[in-house]
């Protein structure tokens, strides 16, 4: 069966009137979970499992699908607005989300998020369908010496993020490694960093971390300033709107983010929150002045936004061409095809044609769903900005509370997320960066897993990391990257001088 062949067969089954149903509820539950900060896709998709015994498989997984793409939407919202990330993926949206938010182009930057998500995950199905077959076996071909050094070549990369003194972003990224080391060694089952308590055997959590350092610590920080500011003045429908220039500007940022969570997206183990982390850097490296991003550079939302949802849309690659989900939301979805007698792998475009081609149209269905619901909806987001602070900041902590308890059920993450919130506030008034802190939690786990794991097969042998084509590629790319970083500072200590 063609491309173009599998798609009309897709359509057929995608557009009957039972599938089109749970494609919209999906879309919409997703949305409010992803603006609900903290509570995301995973909580969501967990409770609606039990749901799937009792519908057809098609109707299932399209459901849960837009569950976790709709997601993707929704945590836009309160990281622009309160610099709340609604998902782990939409934390590097609130470093020019919010500030611009703070400028008034609160509109401007739902809209450029909304619309960015639309074309990343319309094109991530391009993708998806053209070169389905072609990144299964890109996946395949990567090993844990590949991954390794691709995450070492994404850590170094995504540490330009932001300005300031090299010495404290390393200091933050070095922090942040350290905290994703705490809990139960998974070789050895060696407690570390837990200081005997049993509730970080599990490691912490990264929503009480991302909710602490960007959710908390602003609102410490912003309870007398906003109250001295008073309320904002209400925004027209012009200004909701984007002018000529950026929309000029988010295209390319848009194309580049596509590609980038595309490719991550079909890798199984790396998903949306890296492709997102990445492509901020790749759009702060390739700008011709840097120092706006972290100030509210409409190229920060459009870059990451669009790498987020077309690494979500790709995701389903490995999970349903090899039967390896890439994170934890894709072992629920192969979960939900388990339940239903179905085993995901190379012969499933063949098996089930009904499902892939069906799940494929479903996507840009649930996505122009989303456009269409979201859209009209940016005038009243941007009207939360007007409730006073005084009223807002309880409902806010609230929300924060009853997001990470969800998450594992844990109060000790309460008190956990507080604390950060403390320690953030901290950061944030010598001039620390936390989103390099979260940027070494994230990666730094990844990159000592595969590292262990290629140098155990290896037998202790470092050359692997040289001697495969894909890992000595990152290697080289990792050492340029250094080289020009450090020949950038030489040239602005020269003209300091």
């Amino acid at each position: 069966m063609t491309a173009l062949e599998g798609l009309g067969h897709g359509l057929a089954v995608a557009l009957q009137p039972s599938i089109l149903i749970y494609s919209l509820l999906g879309a919409v539950l997703g949305t409010l979970v992803g603006v609900l900060p903290g509570i995301g896709a995973m909580a969501a998709i967990t409770l609606l499992l039990p749901i799937t015994y009792y519908i057809s498989a098609e109707a299932a997984l399209v459901m849960l699908a837009a569950v976790y793409y709709g997601a993707q939407y929704g945590g836009a919202v309160a990281s622009i607005l309160l610099r709340l990330p609604g998902t782990p993926q939409s934390v590097v949206t609130t470093l020019d989300g919010y500030p611009m938010a703070q400028q008034g182009r609160a509109g401007v930057a739902l809209f450029t998020a909304m619309v960015s998500s639309f074309a990343g995950s319309m094109l991530g199905i391009v993708i998806l369908v053209l070169l389905a077959g072609w990144l299964g076996r890109l996946a395949t071909s990567f090993g844990a010496a590949d991954y390794a050094a691709m995450m070492v070549m994404g850590l170094v990369a995504a540490s330009t993020i932001g300005e300031g003194r090299p010495a404290k972003s390393l200091a933050m990224v070095v922090v942040g490694v350290i905290l994703g080391c705490v809990g139960t060694d998974v070789n050895s089952g060696t407690q570390r960093f837990t200081f005997g308590q049993v509730q970080l055997l599990d490691g912490i959590n990264l929503v009480a971390l991302a909710m602490g350092l960007f959710g908390v610590a602003e609102i410490i920080g912003n309870i007398r300033k906003a109250e001295l500011n008073g309320t904002p003045e209400r925004v027209s429908l012009r200004q909701l709107v984007p002018t000529r220039q950026d929309l000029r500007v988010v295209v390319a940022p848009i194309t580049r983010g596509t590609l980038l969570g595309g490719f991550f997206g079909a890798l199984p183990g790396t998903g949306s929150t890296i492709s997102s982390f990445l492509s901020y850097a790749l759009e702060r490296r390739v700008a011709r002045q840097p120092e706006r991003f972290g100030k509210g550079a409409i190229e920060g939302i459009a870059g990451p936004e669009a790498a987020n949802n077309s690494a979500s849309i790709t995701a389903f690659v490995p999970t349903l061409t090899l039967g390896i989900p890439g994170d934890p939301i894709m072992a629920l979805m192969l979960g939900a095809l388990v339940i239903h007698g179905i085993q995901p792998g190379p012969m499933m475009l063949d098996a089930h044609p009904d499902m892939f081609w069906g799940l494929v149209v479903s996507f840009g269905i649930g996505n122009l769903f989303l456009l269409i619901l979201n859209l009209p909806l940016i005038g009243i987001w941007v009207s939360m900005l007007r409730i006073p602070f005084r009223l807002l900041y309880p409902a806010i902590i609230i929300f924060v509370c009853l997001g990470v308890y969800s998450v594992r059920g844990s109060t000790f993450d309460i008190v956990l997320v507080a604390a950060i919130g403390g320690i953030g506030y901290a950061l944030s008034q010598a001039a620390f960066n936390p989103a390099h802190l979260l940027l070494g939690f994230v990666l730094g786990p990844l990159i000592e897993t595969n590292l262990r794991r290629a140098l155990l097969v290896s037998r202790g042998d470092a050359m692997t990391f040289l001697e495969r084509p894909i890992a000595c590629g990152f290697v080289i790319a990792t050492v340029a990257l250094l080289g020009y970083a450090l020949m950038k500072r030489g040239d602005a200590k020269a003209l300091q001088s």
